[in-house]
C-alpha cells in the first residue's frame, strides 16, 4: 500500500469520505488497493446513512470489484486478502439491510480466502486482522449453531483470534488502530470487559479525537458499560468539520442519555432532531417508542400514545430494539403494558441503571418489594433489576439472592430475565474463580429456549465457557 493509498485509508476511516474519495480519484494508478478503499468508503457511508437507493449500486460495484481482484497476481498475499476484505464489507452491509443469509455466505467466502492466505503467507500481518476477528466470532458461536460451522468447515478459536489481533496491533503500523478497535469491541460485546480495558479504550478515543468511527464506538461502548455521563462529555467535545460524513445517529444516542437521566424534555428534542436528520430505517420504531416513554414517564401518557400508533408504519424490525418496540406497542395498544405506577418505576429504574446512575436506580426500587407487583413477569423483572444494580455496586451476596429468585420465577417462561440472571451469576462466580459454579450458570443461561435477547445472551455465555476452556 503506497503513501497515497495510506493517506486515502486514513481519511476514509475517519469518515472524511469526500477527501478520501478525491485522493483515490486523483490517483491515476489502477490497483486492487484502490478498489478495496472505494469499497471501504461505501461500507462506511451505508452503515451510517442507510441510504436504501444506493444499496443496489453498492452490490453491483462489489461484484465488479471482486471480479477484478480475482484476476490480480495470485502470488501476492494481497490477492486473497483484498478479496476477503471486500466480501466482509459486502457482508456487513447485507446484514445491516436485513439480508442475513446472503451476508453470512459472504463471511464464509471471506473466511475461506483468509484461511488459505494464512497457510500460504503465514507472516502476512494484514491477513490476521480480519482472520482474527472471524476466529473469535466463530469461536463464540452458540452451541445450537455449532453444527453449521462444523458442516461448513469453519474453525473458531477465541484465544487464537485475540493473539492474531495483538500481532497486528504490535507489528503493523497501517492496521494497528483498526485491529485495536476490533479488540476493544470484541471484549465489549462478546468477552468480559474489565475496567482497565474500558479505561484503555477511553484513552484510545482521546488519542484519536478526529476519528468519528472510533468516537462513535467509544460512545456506544461507554453507554453499554453504564458510563453515559462520560459518553455525553465525549459527544459534546468531539471534533467535527465539514469533511466528516454527517452522523445523525449521535443525536439518537444523546437523546438516550437524557432519557436515562430523566430529563424528558431534553430527550424529546434530540429524538426529534434525529428523526429530522436521519434517512435510514433502523431504530425508527425504537425512537417513536422512546418518544412515548418521554411523555409516559413524565405523566403525560395521553400525549405519547400517538407515537406508539406510528410504530407499525415506519422502519424495520432488523435490530433487537425495533423488535422490542414493536412488541411493546402491540401489547400497550391492547391494554397489556405499563398500566400501573409500579411498572413505570421498573422502567425508570431500568433506564437509570443503563446509564450508570445506580444510586438513582436503587432509590426507585427501594420503595417497592416483589409483593408490590401484580404480574409474575413484573416480579421477575423487579428481582433481576435489583440484582443488576447491586451487582454493579459490588454488593454480590445480595445480588446473588435477587438473581436466584428471578431464575425461580421465570422457569418455563419466555422472559429474558431468567436467562440474563443466569448469565450474570456466571460472571459473578467466574470473577470468584469458582469455575464449576460459573459453568453451571452459563449453561443455564443458554438453556432458555426463547426470549428476545437469546442471541446476545447465548453468544456471551458461549464465549465465557470457551474462554475458561469448557
Amino acid at each position: 500500500m503506497n503513501p497515497t493509498m495510506q493517506r486515502a485509508y486514513s481519511e476514509i476511516i475517519k469518515t472524511n469520505l469526500s477527501v478520501g474519495r478525491t485522493i483515490l480519484e486523483n490517483d491515476k494508478t489502477n490497483n486492487g488497493v484502490k478498489l478495496y478503499l472505494k469499497s471501504y468508503a461505501d461500507l462506511i457511508q451505508l452503515l451510517i446513512d442507510e441510504e436504501i437507493d444506493f444499496y443496489p449500486q453498492f452490490i453491483d460495484n462489489q461484484i465488479s470489484r471482486i471480479a477484478y481482484l480475482e484476476k490480480l497476481d495470485k502470488k501476492s498475499p494481497y490477492n486473497r486478502f483484498l478479496q476477503a476484505e471486500v466480501r466482509i464489507h459486502t457482508a456487513f452491509v447485507k446484514l445491516k439491510f436485513g439480508h442475513e443469509v446472503k451476508g453470512s455466505w459472504e463471511i464464509i467466502k471471506a473466511y475461506k480466502l483468509l484461511e488459505a492466505n494464512a497457510k500460504e503467507f503465514p507472516d502476512f500481518l494484514p491477513n490476521q486482522k480480519s482472520l482474527g476477528l472471524l476466529h473469535i466470532l466463530i469461536g463464540s458461536t452458540p452451541e445450537n449453531y455449532q453444527w453449521v460451522t462444523t458442516l461448513l468447515g469453519l474453525k473458531g478459536n477465541i484465544k487464537q483470534g485475540l493473539a492474531e489481533l495483538q500481532n497486528v496491533i504490535k507489528k503493523d503500523s497501517m492496521y494497528s488502530n483498526e485491529a485495536q478497535l476490533i479488540d476493544y469491541l470484541i471484549h465489549a460485546y462478546i468477552l468480559k470487559f474489565i475496567p482497565k480495558k474500558l479505561t484503555d479504550f477511553q484513552t484510545f478515543i482521546q488519542q484519536n479525537p478526529d476519528n468519528q468511527i472510533f468516537t462513535f464506538f467509544g460512545i456506544t461502548t461507554l453507554m453499554k458499560e453504564g458510563k453515559s455521563e462520560v459518553a455525553l462529555t465525549i459527544m459534546d467535545n468531539r471534533k467535527m468539520d465539514n469533511n466528516h460524513l454527517p452522523f445523525p445517529f449521535l443525536e439518537y444516542l444523546k437523546a438516550e442519555i437524557y432519557l436515562q437521566k430523566g430529563q424528558y424534555q431534553t430527550a424529546l428534542k434530540f429524538y426529534q432532531n434525529f428523526l429530522i436528520k436521519y434517512k435510514g430505517f433502523n431504530f425508527l420504531k425504537d425512537t417513536y417508542y422512546k418518544l412515548f416513554l418521554c411523555y409516559c414517564l413524565n405523566n403525560e401518557e395521553v400525549k405519547g400514545v400517538k407515537y406508539l400508533e406510528k410504530i407499525k408504519m415506519v422502519g424495520s424490525t432488523i435490530v433487537e430494539s425495533d423488535k422490542a418496540a414493536t412488541k411493546f406497542s402491540e401489547d400497550y395498544l391492547n391494554k397489556k403494558s405499563l398500566k400501573s405506577t409500579s411498572q413505570k418505576v421498573l422502567m425508570k429504574a431500568r433506564l437509570a441503571f443503563d446509564g450508570g446512575y445506580y444510586e438513582k436506580a436503587l432509590e426507585f426500587l427501594n420503595a417497592y418489594s416483589e409483593n408490590s407487583f401484580d404480574q409474575i413477569s413484573d416480579c421477575t423483572e423487579f428481582n433481576y433489576r435489583k440484582g443488576r444494580i447491586l451487582q454493579k455496586m459490588n454488593n454480590f451476596p445480595q445480588s446473588i439472592t435477587f438473581f436466584e429468585r428471578a431464575i425461580v420465577l421465570s422457569e418455563n417462561q419466555n422472559w429474558s430475565f431468567g436467562a440474563s440472571s443466569a448469565l450474570q451469576l456466571g460472571y459473578i462466580y467466574q470473577s470468584k474463580n469458582e469455575k464449576m459454579k460459573s459453568k453451571i450458570y452459563f449453561e443455564k443461561a443458554i438453556s432458555y429456549k426463547k426470549h428476545e435477547y437469546k442471541n446476545s445472551v447465548d453468544n456471551k455465555a458461549k464465549a465465557a465457557l470457551n474462554e475458561m476452556g469448557f
